[in-house]
């Protein structure tokens, strides 16, 4: 989902690379955000809205027009938990539960989404910089915070993963990552529970890495972090609706794993770096056994096939793996067979972002509209629709 060091230059300096704690920050306008969610109606005329085709099989569920939302989740019964990052947006809630006509109720609490000068000394309390919100089949809801606002350096201490109850709104457990495990240029990207091992497994889009956490005993280790398989492909352009992703300097984005997703029976991880075409998987069993070396586990990779460049990765029960296409404003599906399906193609899908799947048969997913923002247009954000979550029907 996302990815780091969306902000190289130009943009507003965070509590880990300054020692200050914002209360606002710089908005894709250039003004400064007040902390409050916008929500919009479903027909409002948003400059850069588009329009839906008559054809797309796409629901809005909500819609804002700040701050930036990247992820989503869907807890059984139906709940809808959104994502905020704080990167040029200072969310009030940057983990929300999402209601009736776009409102937004913090996650757990009003307490966990602040983050301030007052609260500075509690980073294992409060949602720093939150990057991935994701329910696991138990219906527990699971925040992966890199804690590093800006997309700058993590705040010492801060990072971690977190398990909370969505029926009583308690947190469960807090799992804090040492910087060996995530280091001061790490970022968190994405997790996946695997309820069978009771093992949480990472992808970390900063340096470049996976992470596996035992459940049981809380140890967490940092693994392929110098495989090429967690690398941006160097050089390459990706491009998102035909824009090339340049940053200010006009140099070509480069992002590491980033979309992760286990198999149906959670004997694979397939995960791949947002800035490159391929798709690699490796067998979850390797990932646990710590007597292997990381020569032994790089051999572990297996190179399953060619994708267009994604953020988002799922797997449905046929195991066909789902991706976000930003570069076509689409979301495809990997068959095992290897054909690569459009399952829609919609204008709306803004560079889409993030999936959640639910055991009744339906699809969430975002657009974070990323390629519309400053660092990527020489400084000056472009007209964009809404951020949305959208849902429909899994195809058969």
């Amino acid at each position: 989902m996302s990815f780091p060091r969306l902000f190289s230059s130009g943009l507003p300096t965070f509590a880990a690379a300054t020692g200050l704690l914002l209360s606002a920050c710089s908005s894709p306008s250039g003004k400064t955000e007040s902390a409050t969610a916008t929500a919009i109606a479903p027909d409002s005329a948003t400059a850069g809205t588009s329009v839906a085709p008559a054809n797309s099989p796409l629901q809005v569920v909500a819609e804002f027009n700040d701050p930036q939302m990247v992820g989503v989740a869907v807890a059984p019964g139906g709940q809808v938990f959104a994502c905020f990052p704080r990167w040029d947006w200072n969310p009030s809630f940057p983990i929300a539960k999402v209601g009736p006509n776009s409102t937004l109720t913090p996650y757990p609490n009003a307490g966990w989404c602040t983050w301030n000068d007052s609260v500075k000394s509690e980073p294992l309390k409060h949602w720093i910089c939150p990057q991935s919100v994701f329910a696991d089949k138990s219906g527990m809801v699971w925040i992966l915070d890199p804690a590093a606002p800006g997309l700058k350096f993590t705040v010492p201490g801060g990072p971690k993963l977190v398990k909370t109850d969505p029926k009583t709104g308690q947190v469960l457990l807090t799992i804090p990552f040492s910087e060996s495990v995530a280091p001061r240029k790490s970022y968190l990207n994405d997790v996946r529970i695997d309820l069978q091992n009771n093992y949480a497994y990472m992808t970390e889009s900063g340096m470049g890495a996976l992470v596996v956490t035992d459940l049981k005993t809380l140890k967490s280790r940092r693994l392929l972090a110098s495989h090429p398989s967690t690398k941006a492909v160097k050089g390459l352009v990706i491009k998102a609706a035909g824009h090339a992703m340049l940053d200010l300097q006009g140099k070509p984005a480069q992002f590491n794993a980033d979309g992760i997703a286990l198999s149906a029976d959670n004997a694979y991880l397939y995960y791949c770096p947002l800035t490159g075409h391929t798709l690699y998987r490796i067998k979850t069993a390797a990932l646990r056994d710590p007597a292997l070396s990381e020569a032994q586990l790089g051999q572990q990779v297996e190179t399953v096939g060619e994708i267009p460049a994604s953020d988002g990765l799922e797997i449905d029960a046929a195991n066909n793996v789902y991706l976000t296409s930003f570069e076509q404003s689409a979301l495809l599906r990997r068959t095992p067979a290897g054909k690569i399906e459009t399952v829609v193609q919609d204008d709306r899908l803004q560079w889409p972002d993030t999936y959640s799947f639910t055991a009744d048969g339906n699809l969430y997913v975002t657009n974070s509209a990323i390629h519309k923002t400053p660092s990527w247009n020489k400084g000056v954000g472009q007209p964009r629709p809404p951020f949305r979550i959208f849902k429909m029907a899994l195809p058969k």
